[in-house]
C-alpha cells in the first residue's frame, strides 16, 4: 500500500479484521482463505475470500463484557461500504471499500 501512496491505518485496521474473520469463521481445515486488494481511480477495495459460504458475516452489538465481536462494527466505522458476494460454491468474499483521497 505504501508503494501505491495509501495511507495505512484505515485499512490495514480493515484488513486485519477482515482477515481474522476469515480465519475464525471462515476456515474449513486443509483451506486457506484469499486477500486481494485493488485500487480503482480513488478506492481501494480489500477482498477476502474464504470456504464458509453457509456462514455470512453480519455486525455484531456485543455488550461490553464480551471479548470479540467488534470485528465489523470496526470495519464499519473505518470504510465507507462493505458487504458479501456469493461466489462459486462453496467460497464467499466479504469486501470492504475505502475512499482514499489523492490517488
Amino acid at each position: 500500500m505504501r508503494s501505491w501512496g495509501i495511507p495505512s491505518d484505515a485499512a490495514t485496521q480493515v484488513i486485519a479484521e477482515l482477515a481474522a474473520n476469515a480465519a475464525t469463521h471462515g476456515r474449513v481445515p486443509g483451506r486457506n482463505f484469499q486477500l486481494t486488494l485493488n485500487v480503482v481511480g480513488d478506492t481501494l477495495r480489500v477482498e477476502v475470500t474464504d470456504t464458509r459460504r453457509e456462514r455470512l458475516p453480519e455486525a455484531q452489538h456485543p455488550c461490553a463484557e464480551q471479548e470479540s465481536g467488534r470485528g465489523l462494527l470496526i470495519v464499519e466505522a473505518l470504510a465507507d461500504r462493505w458487504g458479501v458476494s456469493s461466489d462459486v460454491v462453496p467460497r464467499k468474499t466479504v469486501w470492504a471499500e475505502i475512499t482514499v483521497p489523492g490517488l
